[in-house]
């Protein structure tokens, strides 16, 4: 005889794992944020590397970050106890893709990355392709003291994941629409993004003419017409 569960059960079991990835794309809901309350942010790693993070203000004060006259970010929340004033989502558990109202394939990372018009957040997947525009900054600064702030690209806003109407503390980065549009998008804007991940191409050599230096003529056969 087949082993029953109570519903409520199965529905805590999904709640205790809302916060991983490899859970159906259909399972989630999405509600929607005021974007004014958070800040996407690029942080300076080491000498060349940038790390994602996403801050939101719950309380009106004390402010949970400043913006200054250089167009970077301090991270006041550092500077008090935030809790129950500021949230941060820091990696994968706690922000993540979401096209066309389904959660994107686990594979799509995002990356922060330089290219010619500034600092980008990109949703890549390696076996996708151009890379997805997420956000970007075209004024930037290394400080490893203070933020860059990313503004998202059209088309994109942080929406709150939710279960059965019931909201879990996971922000989306979400667009309407869906992902294979998104990369048919990117690349239609970007003619060079499928090849820019091969590098600038090398010079050709000079022809080796050394080694046939010193040994004279060099007999070359004929070949004589014939009509």
């Amino acid at each position: 005889m087949p082993r029953t569960y109570p519903g409520s059960l199965v529905a805590g079991l999904l709640l205790s794992l809302s916060g991983l990835p490899l859970l159906a794309a259909g399972l989630f809901d999405s509600q929607p944020l005021n974007q004014e309350r958070f800040a996407v942010l690029a942080q300076a790693v080491g000498r060349n590397s940038w790390k994602l993070l996403v801050l939101e203000q719950i309380q009106q004060r004390p402010l949970c970050w400043e913006e200054r006259r250089d167009g970077l970010v301090n991270p006041s929340l550092n500077d008090f106890d935030f809790s129950g004033i500021c949230s941060r989502y820091l990696d994968s558990n706690g922000y993540s893709l979401r096209a066309g109202g389904e959660d994107m394939d686990k594979r799509f990372r995002l990356r922060i990355e330089d290219d010619r018009n500034g600092l980008v957040l990109l949703a890549i997947d390696p076996d996708r392709g151009v890379p997805i525009p997420v956000a970007r900054a075209s004024r930037y600064r290394r400080d490893r003291n203070a933020f860059v702030k990313l503004n998202l690209e059209p088309g994109w806003a942080l929406e709150r994941r939710a279960y059965q109407g019931r909201t879990l503390s996971h922000v989306y980065f979400a667009n309407p629409s869906p992902t294979n549009r998104l990369l048919t998008l990117a690349g239609e804007s970007d003619t060079t993004g499928g090849f820019r991940r091969l590098g600038q191409p090398s010079a050709p050599e000079a022809p080796r003419i050394s080694s046939l230096a010193g040994r004279g003529p060099v007999r070359l056969e004929v070949i004589p017409y014939r009509p």
